[in-house]
C-alpha cells in the first residue's frame, strides 16, 4: 500500500462516552487540528483517514466516488486530498448509513454536484429529527442539499474506473440504513460501522441497529470476502478477512454468553455485574457495556 501524508488512526469524537443531560448537538470538527491521511489500497482504490467515518475513494478516468464523507469543515482538506489521486469532481457520494460523521459533507458536496445515494432508510432518518440515545445526541432534519437524491432498497451497481462498485443493504446490525460496498475487482470491501476496528462494537439501538443483526450483516461481509479482500472498516485501520471473522466471532461471544446468563433468569443489572468484557484490543471509548446492553435488548426481544 502507498501512503500519502500524515497518519492519523482517530475514531471519531462521535462515540465519547456522555452524561445523561438534556441532548445536545456534537461538538464541532475543528479543521485544522485534523489532517486527512490516503492510502492508495489498489489501482483506483484508495482510502482517507481523517477525524468520522473512513472514507473510501475509487477515481480514475470516470472521476471520484466517495464512501462516506466525515464532517462539513473537513470538506475542503477532503476535496484536496481526492484531487491529489485525480483531477476530476466528485461525482458521486454513497453514505453507509445516516450518522453524521458519515454524512456531515454531504450538503457541501451536494451543493458542489455531487449525487448522493443511500438506502432508503438513510434519507428517512436524514429528514427528520433524530436522537441517538446511547451517545445523547440529537439531531434536526438535515437540510436539502444533505438528502440522498438516489436511494434502494437492496442495492445498486455502478460500473466505473474499470471496476464494478456493488453497493448492497445489509440486515440492521449498527443501524437499519447500513449498506456495504465492494469492488468487485479490486476486491476491497468497505464495510461502514458495521465493521468497526477502534473499538467495541456500536449497536445504534435508536437507530434500529440489533447485535443479531450485526452479526448476520458480518457473515454477509465475509460471504462476499475471500482471504485477498481488504476490509475498510467504518473507523480504525483497514483490516483483512480474518479480522472480520474474528470481529464477528467476537460480537456471538458476547450474545452467546448473555443469552446464556438470561435464560439462567439473571436480569440486566445482574449480567452487567459480571464485567464481560470485548474479546479484542479496544481504544475507542464506547463500552463493552453497552454492547452488552444491546445483547440484552436482542435476547430479550425474542431476536
Amino acid at each position: 500500500m502507498k501512503r500519502i501524508g500524515s497518519c492519523l488512526f482517530a475514531a471519531s469524537a462521535a462515540f465519547a462516552l456522555i452524561a445523561a443531560d438534556a441532548p445536545r448537538r456534537p461538538d464541532p470538527v475543528d479543521p485544522a487540528q485534523v489532517d486527512i491521511e490516503t492510502v492508495e489500497l489498489a489501482p483506483g482504490v484508495a482510502v482517507l483517514y481523517g477525524r468520522g467515518g473512513n472514507i473510501g475513494v475509487s477515481y480514475g478516468a470516470d472521476g471520484v466516488v466517495l464512501i462516506d464523507d466525515q464532517h462539513a469543515p473537513l470538506t475542503d482538506k477532503i476535496t484536496a486530498a481526492t484531487k491529489a489521486l485525480n483531477s476530476g469532481a466528485v461525482r458521486f457520494v454513497v453514505n453507509t448509513h445516516w450518522h453524521f460523521d458519515h454524512t456531515g459533507g454531504n450538503e457541501n458536496l451536494g451543493k458542489g454536484g455531487a449525487v448522493i445515494v443511500a438506502h432508503d432508510n438513510v434519507r428517512t432518518r436524514m429528514s427528520t429529527d433524530q436522537v441517538i440515545e446511547a451517545l445523547n445526541y440529537a439531531f434536526p432534519p438535515s437540510p436539502q442539499d444533505a438528502l440522498p437524491v438516489i436511494t434502494f432498497t437492496e442495492g445498486v451497481t455502478f460500473h466505473l474506473n474499470n471496476d464494478t462498485l456493488t453497493v448492497f443493504h445489509t440486515a440492521p446490525g449498527h443501524t437499519d440504513g447500513d449498506s456495504m460496498v465492494k469492488w468487485e475487482t479490486a476486491n476491497v470491501l468497505h464495510a461502514g460501522d458495521v465493521f468497526n476496528r477502534s473499538g467495541v462494537p456500536f449497536v445504534d439501538m435508536s437507530s434500529g441497529g440489533t447485535v443479531s443483526g450485526m452479526i448476520e450483516a458480518m457473515t454477509t461481509a465475509i460471504s462476499m470476502s475471500d482471504e485477498n479482500t481488504i476490509a475498510i472498516p467504518g473507523h480504525g485501520p483497514v483490516g483483512t478477512y480474518a479480522d472480520m471473522v474474528a470481529y464477528r466471532d467476537g460480537i456471538k461471544t458476547v450474545l452467546e454468553r448473555v443469552k446464556a446468563e438470561h435464560a439462567a433468569g439473571k436480569s440486566l443489572e445482574q449480567i452487567l455485574a459480571l464485567g464481560l468484557e470485548w474479546p479484542h484490543a479496544a481504544s475507542g471509548p464506547v463500552s463493552a457495556d453497552r454492547l452488552v446492553q444491546a445483547a440484552y435488548a436482542d435476547v430479550a426481544g425474542g431476536n
